[in-house]
């Protein structure tokens, strides 16, 4: 779990790019508490997006929001493995009906890897099968995200988010995040954006929390992630992200 969150906050991964990334990683075994890790904290910064956050923002708010990554993946990851201990997603894929890495019937992966598969008639017969069955899978689901995103971007101003989430409270960081999670920010855009906010009067906290929810719980992510796990894990995802959010906000408002 911790090297999970760690590595996440330096693979170059948006919150959309992260989900075949995800698919796979649960296919062949790995843990859903550390993967939960990962997939918390790797859409929230990279090294790219950290020095465009210190350019637009400062350094302040680049830091802050490296150490929110982590945490968030801690506090997911280890929340996860407590569930779990307790018998809670246990099957966490959705049923498919294909046979490779985004099937949850699948069981990881035994044997000998055979990096030449295409030597092998079998298993270049699975290789193209499955290439097929992923890639209508993504084209399906990331359109209906990309033209959900395109809608937003496209009729709803930031002056209507910046009215929404001014002054300053708990109730402002809470609006923040709430705000937030359906826009879609990737990491270098929205350092831009959220310093355009501050200036029409988003205190601290709300502009971490906002940084924060967009980039975990997106509605192009959200729209992704349903699409793959079930509802629980799902649940699990969205309340980890919103709430870590707000977590955010709150401790860089008051101790940043």
């Amino acid at each position: 779990i911790i090297l999970a969150a760690l590595v996440g906050g330096l693979a170059p991964f948006c919150s959309c790019e992260v989900i075949p990334f995800i698919a796979g990683l649960l296919a062949v075994g790995v843990p859903l508490s550390a993967v939960m890790a990962f997939w918390l904290s790797s859409p929230l910064i990279d090294p790219p997006a950290l020095l465009i956050t210190a350019s637009a923002l400062g350094w302040d708010y680049a830091i802050g929001k490296t150490i929110a990554a982590v945490a968030l993946g801690l506090i997911g990851g280890v929340g996860i493995w407590i569930l779990r201990r307790q018998g809670a997603f246990s099957r966490p894929l959705k049923d498919r009906s294909t046979l490779g890495c985004s099937s949850c019937n699948s069981t990881p992966f035994d044997g000998n890897t055979l990096w030449r598969f295409w030597t092998k008639p079998e298993r270049h017969r699975v290789f193209r099968q499955e290439c097929l069955a992923n890639g209508l899978f993504l084209l399906k689901w990331l359109t209906l995200a990309y033209l959900l995103e395109a809608l937003l971007v496209t009729y709803i101003p930031a002056q209507v988010i910046g009215a929404s989430v001014g002054g300053d409270g708990f109730f402002s960081i809470v609006m923040g995040a709430i705000v937030g999670a359906p826009a879609y920010l990737s990491g270098y855009a929205a350092p831009a954006l959220v310093a355009g906010l501050i200036e029409q009067g988003m205190s601290a906290g709300a502009a971490m929390a906002f940084l924060v929810a967009g980039a975990v719980s997106s509605i192009p992510a959200m729209t992704a992630v349903w699409s793959l796990v079930k509802g629980r894990v799902f649940a699990a995802y969205l309340g980890f992200g919103i709430s870590g959010a707000i977590l955010s906000g709150i401790l860089f408002q008051y101790f940043v």
